[in-house]
Parts: C-alpha cells; sequence; structure tokens
C-alpha cells in the first residue's frame, strides 16, 4: 500500500481552520472524547489500548524521535513482499525514511505504532493532501504477525484521531496483490469505494461513524475480549504466587481452597522460600514452574507485585489476578503503581483481574481461587461483583437459597477487566443463563449500554447499583440539570439496555434466583393461592402496585376449584382455601390454575396451621408441578415457617420466597423483563433538514458559556427544531415596532444570555397594545426579545445535559413555570431511537398531558417525535452542549413550538483511559 510521497513532502495550505474540532463526541464508534472548543493540543486518547482477535492486548502510540531506531529496524524486518506492497516497490531504509513518521502534529501528520514485548512490530500512518478533508493513509505489520487484525484496529484508532482533526475520508492505493489490505478495508465497516486504475485500486474510506461501522467495532470487540478472558474461566493450570505455608495468610488460604474444591487442572503454590503449602511442592517463582501456567494469582504486599507481575508475564502467563490491595483506591500513590501494572500487563499482551479484588471462581473446572469461606455453589448465574464484601455476602445468601453460580468474579479496582468485559464472556458462555451486577461505578457507560442491550436480548442481566444519594450532585443552573442527575443517567441506561435494577440485597437474591429457575410469565396475569387471607391480600397489593393484575379466573377453573375446597373458602382471585387446607389440597389445586388460559404465573403461600407441616405441604407443592408441568408459567412459593424455607423448595421445581410481597415484587420485575422482549428494538433514524456543519461553526465561533440568544436561535434551527417567530430589539421603541409587525398579543423577555426570565422578572406576557408592551419593555430592560403569544397546547419541558460519565440525557416533562416543582421529567441516553422517543411520550405526567388531559385535544404526537430526535441528534453531534433548556415547548394537536431556549457550552468531558473496548 503506497503513500503517493512516501510520506515525504509537505502539503498544500488547508482550505478549513485545522485548530478546530470537527464532528465526533465521545461514545462515537471508538468511545474516545474529542478535543476541547477550538483545542490544538495533541489528544490525550493518542495512546490506545487494544484488544486482538486471538484475545491478546497490544498498546499503540505515536512514535517518537527515541523510536527512530526501532522504527527502522521493523522496517528492515519486513520481507521483500510486504515491503514491496507497502511502498509500491523497494524504498531505501534509512532515517529519512522515518522521520517524517516521528512524534506527528496530527494535524498535516499523524502516526502510531504498535508494540509488542516493547518491539514496534506495526505502523500506520496518514498525510493529509491538499483537500484538507483528505488524507492518504498506509499500513504495515510484521510478517509473522499478519492475519491477528493488527491493521484493523489500527485503522480503527488512527481514523479516530484524525476526525478529531477535520479529516473526513482516508484513501489508499492498494496493489491488487494485498488481497489481506483489501480485506481488511471491505471488512473494517467504513463507506468505501473502490477505483481500479493502471494496475493500483484507490479505496476511499468515509470516516463519519455509522450504524454499521459501530457494529463492526462491536462484534470485533466481542470476539476479541470473549477470547482474552478464555485463560481466567478455563485454566487448565494456576499458580498462586505468595502462596505461604503459614494457616491463616491471603496467599496460603487461597491456595487452600483451589486444593479443597478439587481443581481439574494443575494448581502451582510459588513463594520467596520455595517452602511447600499443603502437602504441595512449592516454586520460587513462576519461570521455575517449568510448564505452562494459564492463570497467575498474586497475593503479595503491594510493592512487591510488580517484579513478581513483570516475572510472571515474562513466562508466559496470560492472565492476572492481583488480588493484593495498596492501589488506586489508596490514594495517588497508589494510582501511579496501579497505572504501571495496567502498561506492565498490556506490554506482554495480557489481561488483569483486579487489583484489590476477592479472586475468582468458575464451577466448570471446579476453579476456587478465591479467600472466601466457602466454595462456590455450582449453578447458571454469572456473578461479577465489584465489593469483595458484598460478594461474599451474596455467595453465602445464594448457597442458603439453593441458588448456584457458574462463576464468580471480584473486579476489584477494575484497572483492566470490567463488567463490560465479563458480559462479552458471558454472552455466549453456554454454563451462564443469568447475570448478575453489582456495580459501583462505570468505566464506560455507552458501551455498557450497548453491550447490555445485546446480551439481555437472550440472557436476563440484574444488577445493583450503589450510590443513590445525592451527596454527589453537581449544581444545576438550568431546569433539565436540576432535573437530571447521576441516578437519572443510571435508570436510563438500565432501562433502554434492558437490565433489571435491584434496590436492595433481598431483592437482587429474589429476583436472580427467580430468573434463573422459571420461566418467563407470558403476561401480567397472577393467580394466588393461600391458606391465609391475610397474606393473600399483602401479596395481592403488592401484585397492584408491581404492575402485575389479579384476572377472574376462568368458570371451569372456578367449578373445579368449588368441587375440592370447603363451601367457605373463596374462589375469588386470591383463593382463600382457609386454615384447613392441606398437602393434598395444594395438590389438587395448584394443577388447575397452571391450566387456566387466564392465568400467566401462580403464586402459592402457606403458614402451618396445626393440621399440616411446612415440609409436607412444601413437598406435595414441589410434586404437584413436577406432575402436571407448569405449562411455561413460573410458581413461586412462599412458606412461612419458624423453621425457614423448607428444603424441597430448593430442588429448582419452584422458586422460594420468604415473604409474600418478595414473591410479588421479584414476578413484577420478571413480567417487566418479558415486555421488555416484546417491544421492538427501535433504530436511530436520518433526519432531515440538519446543517452539522453550520451548527459546528457556530460552537467553535463562541466562547463558554450561556449563548446569547442569536446564537441560539441559530443553533437550533441548523438542527430544524421548530422555533416561535420573534424579534431581538435594543431599545424600547424597537419592541414596539417589533410588538406591531408580528400581531398582538406578544411576550416582551429579556434577551440577556442564559437568563432565568420568569424568576428574574424578565418576562411579561399577552400584552394586547403598545402601551403595554413600552411598559413592559422599560421594566425588563434592553436587550428584549419580542415574540407573538402563542394559545392553546400544554406546556412541556424539553432538554439536555451532559452528564460527565453518562454523555448526554434527553429530558421530557411539564414544562413552564412549574417545571422543577412538578418533577417527573423523564429521561433517555442518546441516540434515541424512535421507540426511545416513542415511550418517553407516553411517560408518566408529561405522556398524560399529551394524551389530552381532562378533556383537552391531544398533542401532534409526530411532532413532538420528531422534536426529541432532533434534540438528540444535537446533543450526539456537539459534545460541547453542557445544557439545553427548551422550556415551555406549546404543544398541541397542530404540532409543536419552542418559545423559550437556553444554551450552555462548556469544553466536553475527557477521559484519560487508554483502554478502548
Amino acid at each position: 500500500m503506497k503513500s503517493r510521497r512516501s510520506g515525504v513532502g509537505a502539503c498544500g495550505q488547508p482550505a478549513i481552520d485545522l485548530r478546530s474540532r470537527p464532528d465526533i463526541r465521545q461514545g462515537s464508534f471508538i468511545d474516545t472524547p474529542p478535543m476541547g472548543i477550538s483545542s490544538p493540543d495533541p489528544p490525550v486518547q493518542a495512546v490506545s489500548d487494544v484488544v486482538l482477535r486471538g484475545g491478546s492486548t497490544m498498546r499503540f502510540r505515536p512514535p517518537e524521535l527515541v523510536d527512530a531506531p526501532a522504527l527502522l529496524e521493523f522496517l528492515r524486518g519486513l520481507s521483500d513482499q510486504s515491503l514491496y506492497l507497502r511502498f509500491h516497490g523497494h524504498p531505501v531504509l534509512d532515517s529519512r525514511l522515518v522521520e517524517p513518521m516521528l512524534e506527528p502534529d496530527w494535524i498535516e501528520r499523524g502516526a502510531l505504532v504498535g508494540l509488542e514485548g516493547g518491539q514496534v512490530v506495526s505502523l500506520a500512518s496518514y498525510v493529509r493532501l491538499r483537500d484538507a478533508r483528505t488524507a492518504e493513509v498506509a499500513f504495515a505489520v510484521a510478517d509473522e504477525l499478519q492475519g491477528r487484525g493488527i491493521a484493523t484496529r489500527m485503522l480503527e484508532r488512527l481514523a479516530a484521531l484524525a476526525t478529531i482533526f477535520g479529516i473526513e475520508e482516508f484513501v489508499a492505493e492498494v496493489m491488487p496483490a494485498n488481497s489481506a489490505m483489501l480485506h481488511v478495508f471491505a471488512e473494517a465497516g467504513f463507506e468505501t469505494s473502490r477505483v481500479t486504475q493502471g494496475g493500483t485500486a484507490e479505496v476511499r474510506l468515509r470516516l463519519a461513524s455509522t450504524e454499521v461501522l459501530v457494529s463492526r467495532v462491536d462484534e470485533r470487540d466481542h470476539v476479541a475480549v470473549a477470547a482474552s478472558l478464555q485463560p481466567f474461566f478455563s485454566p487448565a493450570s494456576v499458580a498462586v504466587i505468595g502462596a505461604s505455608a503459614r494457616t491463616g495468610s491471603v496467599g496460603g488460604e487461597l491456595f487452600r481452597n483451589i486444593l479443597r474444591g478439587e481443581f481439574a487442572g494443575v494448581a502451582y503454590p510459588v513463594n520467596r522460600s520455595g517452602e511447600a503449602v499443603a502437602g504441595v511442592r512449592a516454586y520460587q517463582s513462576t519461570a521455575e514452574v517449568g510448564e505452562p501456567v494459564d492463570l497467575a494469582v498474586v497475593c503479595l504486599p503491594a510493592d512487591a507485585v510488580l517484579e513478581a507481575a513483570a516475572e510472571a508475564l515474562h513466562s508466559g502467563v496470560r492472565a492476572l489476578c492481583v488480588i493484593s490491595a495498596g492501589f488506586a483506591e489508596t490514594g495517588p500513590e497508589g494510582r501511579e503503581r496501579q497505572d504501571r501494572l495496567v502498561e506492565l500487563v498490556r506490554a506482554s499482551g495480557a489481561r488483569l483481574l483486579g487489583p484489590n479484588c476477592l479472586g475468582i471462581a468458575v464451577s466448570g473446572p471446579r476453579l476456587n481461587a478465591t479467600f472466601g469461606p466457602k466454595a462456590l455453589p455450582a449453578g447458571n448465574v454469572g456473578f461479577s461483583s465489584q465489593s469483595g464484601a458484598l460478594g461474599l455476602a451474596v455467595l453465602e445468601r445464594a448457597a442458603e437459597r439453593g441458588l448456584g453460580l457458574s462463576a464468580f468474579v471480584s473486579v476489584g479496582n477494575k484497572a483492566d477487566v470490567s463488567s463490560n468485559d465479563l458480559l462479552e464472556y458471558w454472552e455466549d458462555d453456554p454454563n451462564t443463563d443469568v447475570v448478575l451486577l453489582y456495580l459501583e461505578s462505570f468505566g464506560n457507560p455507552r458501551k455498557f449500554g450497548r453491550v447490555a442491550r445485546r446480551v439481555a436480548r437472550t440472557k436476563p442481566i440484574v444488577a445493583m447499583k450503589a450510590g443513590r444519594t445525592a451527596a454527589g450532585a453537581r449544581a444545576a443552573s438550568s431546569h433539565t440539570a436540576a432535573l437530571a442527575g447521576s441516578e437519572a443517567a443510571v435508570n436510563a441506561l438500565f432501562h433502554q439496555a434492558g437490565v433489571l435494577r435491584a434496590d436492595t440485597l433481598e431483592e437482587l437474591l429474589d429476583l436472580t434466583s427467580l430468573l434463573a429457575g422459571q420461566p418467563l410469565p407470558r403476561g401480567n396475569r397472577v393467580a394466588i393461592l393461600t391458606n391465609a387471607g391475610g397474606l393473600g391480600i399483602l401479596c395481592a397489593d403488592t401484585c397492584e402496585a408491581s404492575g402485575l393484575l389479579l384476572p377472574e379466573l376462568s368458570g371451569e377453573t372456578v367449578e373445579r376449584l368449588a368441587v375440592i375446597l370447603p363451601r367457605e373458602a373463596s374462589v375469588a382471585n386470591p383463593i382463600d382455601m382457609l386454615g384447613s387446607a392441606v398437602a393434598s389440597t395444594y395438590a389438587e389445586a395448584l394443577p388447575l390454575l397452571l391450566s387456566d388460559p387466564a392465568i400467566d404465573a401462580v403464586i402459592a403461600l402457606f403458614v402451618p396451621p396445626v393440621m399440616a407441616g411446612a415440609d409436607e405441604v412444601a413437598a406435595a407443592i414441589v410434586r404437584a408441578v413436577e406432575e402436571a408441568g407448569s405449562e411455561g408459567k413460573p410458581v413461586l412459593v412462599c412458606v412461612i415457617s419458624a423453621d425457614g424455607t423448607p428444603a424441597q423448595l430448593l430442588s429448582g421445581t419452584v422458586a422460594p420466597f420468604s415473604y409474600p410481597e418478595s414473591a410479588a415484587r421479584a414476578l413484577g420485575r420478571a413480567a417487566e423483563r418479558a415486555e421488555w422482549l416484546r417491544r421492538p428494538q427501535g433504530r436511530v433514524p436520518k433526519l432531515g433538514d440538519i446543517d452539522r456543519g453550520a451548527g459546528r461553526a457556530l460552537v467553535e465561533e463562541s466562547s463558554e458559556g450561556w449563548l446569547d440568544p442569536d446564537r441560539t436561535r441559530r443553533l437550533l434551527a441548523a438542527y430544524g427544531l421548530p422555533l416561535v417567530s420573534e424579534r431581538l430589539v435594543g431599545s424600547v421603541k424597537d419592541a414596539v415596532v417589533a410588538a406591531d409587525e408580528l400581531g398582538y398579543p406578544v411576550v416582551v423577555k429579556t434577551a440577556e444570555a442564559g437568563a432565568h426570565k420568569t424568576e428574574s422578572g424578565g418576562v411579561a406576557v399577552d400584552l394586547r397594545d403598545s402601551q403595554a408592551v413600552s411598559e413592559a419593555a422599560q421594566r425588563i430592560g434592553a436587550p428584549l426579545l419580542v415574540q407573538p403569544m402563542v394559545h392553546g397546547g400544554v406546556e412541556l419541558l424539553v432538554g439536555a445535559v451532559q452528564d460527565p460519565v453518562f454523555g448526554p440525557l434527553i429530558a421530557l416533562g411539564p414544562g413552564g413555570t412549574l417545571a422543577e416543582l412538578i418533577g417527573d421529567a423523564a429521561f433517555r441516553l442518546t441516540p434515541l431511537t424512535d421507540f426511545d422517543a416513542q415511550e418517553l411520550l407516553h411517560t408518566g405526567k408529561a405522556g398524560i398531558l399529551l394524551s389530552g388531559f381532562r378533556g383537552a385535544a391531544p398533542a401532534d404526537p409526530d411532532a413532538v417525535q420528531d422534536l426529541l430526535l432532533r434534540v438528540s441528534q444535537l446533543a450526539e453531534d456537539l459534545p460541547e452542549l453542557a445544557e439545553l433548556d427548551l422550556n415551555p415547548v406549546i404543544a398541541g394537536p397542530g404540532g409543536c413550538v419552542v418559545v423559550d431556549a437556553r444554551v450552555r457550552l462548556a469544553p466536553p468531558p475527557r477521559t484519560s483511559t487508554p483502554k478502548t473496548w
């Protein structure tokens, strides 16, 4: 693949402002945040870590001056064929060839090298052409490493960086014999065109992010990440570094746990003295083992971890679990130590679990590489916990409930392996049917949303997110920001991705147990069978609060129940069989309810009277369900006994619960998942009448802070938002002239940038003559906006706010002066799909208003949906948009119109992590 200048020569003067930041945002196909407003500095994300097809990792970074010898050595190590395809000939391999690629400025030239074991093994570079929107690109990969997907990953990263500096298209001249490079371009996911002329193919790649590109990158990440985690989940050998013969030591107990669990592979204790542990020969280093080690678990003081990790990685270990504390959780010194550990792991192409974690346990190979007190109960739930202590608590309670796990992973500080990675692995894991997550923070929530949405279509995800309080909430200066917050972002993320959020540890276990052992209900219709009326009432109340219905039973079911129950019993729903009900009563009644077509699930409740015991009733319920079959309907059982849950209920045939309310809440969440699965996936529509260039130019020419009304209007108009007519005037006299032109009645308001108009007294409405306009204008003071008074319709708040972690949130709620008092705004994360927007239209009080409240005519849903989608696109395209407040938006049968708008710009949030997946 040839460069027209072979990497040498100057470009012409660019036709655009190369120091401006183009259209790219955090959460695009490479999840790389853009530069700040008009920032000329090199992007901090130029150093990036990628994961390759086979599971190894690699670091890309710009070549520095000191890299000249290494880069030249790399080129000299290429075969004649590779050199010929790269340069369309045989170049002179001297310093003049590599000098133009060193310390790229990214404006005229960009370059990345790939490193493995500290050696340069790949090179990607671009040179900007006279058409400043285009750059010529070229790649080279060491012959022995070709076919591992390195060129594709370099293309992704180089394109991301080039886009930051205004390059919209890559062009490459490729020889027809270079089929591998042609395949890379064809499969990468970019929009491409190809023309063959004079024996050379000219390939052009449009760098703009598209759904196809995002999908292709996510597919590559999925395959690569799952492969990279294989040594953690199916190791044939494990070494415990720091395994001590001393009883009670972390390393020693962890090694003994591996032995007690009867690990299917080979376990090696490693300690400085080489002293045997639990009768097993020990080694002084991993290299001394002499056999391949798949997984190394490090249990050493923090200051000894790096040396031990380096030795293990050098000996070939590709999966490292660091139990040790003393890293980022302790402060700046620990953070620096953790960064060096990650760099060490990346340089070796390996993966890291932890540090500061409890370890990992996997039921398949019977691996318990944790220092927890109990072995992992085998089952079908994959559990990731950011807290070791909470992980232990869940394992303890899971064993009591008979809930089995396919794996338990304590991610600790999440320096490398995160919940996103584990979702990628568990998606295709045949041993995992349910994913359970305890989260304290998100590293890349936008990627989490994409992965979780995909995984949740086949496997339920139950999550508990800590930190619900407002202690960390930032000050807000707009209605939208005041209503939004991290909780709104988390709830929106989980809702859109189909993740079921648990509020308590009990709910977490209840819901997971139900999903792991029972089918999803086909609908929300439930029958309650009880021997105590009070229990049935409590359960019925919670069912209704959880969105469940208690329908009337079919006539046939009622007749058959009347035959087996006393005359005094109630055959309505709940079915109260009275305290005289015994095991045989439950055994006869349950099959009748399960066969009723009006019922989607059954909750059976029992409190032991004198004539019947808990164990015999529990056994009868299980036997009845097994013999009758559940008809694909979940059966939840609550037996309230002084002796706890009867062991018979832990068989998996039914789902046991401690309280009726707990069963009803869990069933409600399961029905919620079933409903989510029945909904359309949605798509991000392509909108017309959007001038992205005008929007970008306006942002680039503006300063940080609130936009004045003129710039606000121009920005919103560029995205096709429906705006009320208005005049910007500088005097009382001009305000009267403007009112006469627009026609009465009018509204006069302050044109001060970012002003809360109502709170400051800066607005006067329904002015019906020139005198009223003159008086209002004198009171408010210039500059002023004059608008026609809009009558009819409902007042809405539509807004966007940039969350520093989650990206843009779109809000819809009741508007006007009482927006914050009424509250109830609903939020969704961008990009909105058409279904997301439709869902917002029917959510909360805004949904009630739009549908026609108290006899009012319904508003035009298509108009409001279009407005939401345009605001979403605006927030996606312009990450500098910190806050957008459209309040009120007047929506009626004939459409909607924005009558007041405030926009604040700020440099977009940055991230310093080099991890790209």
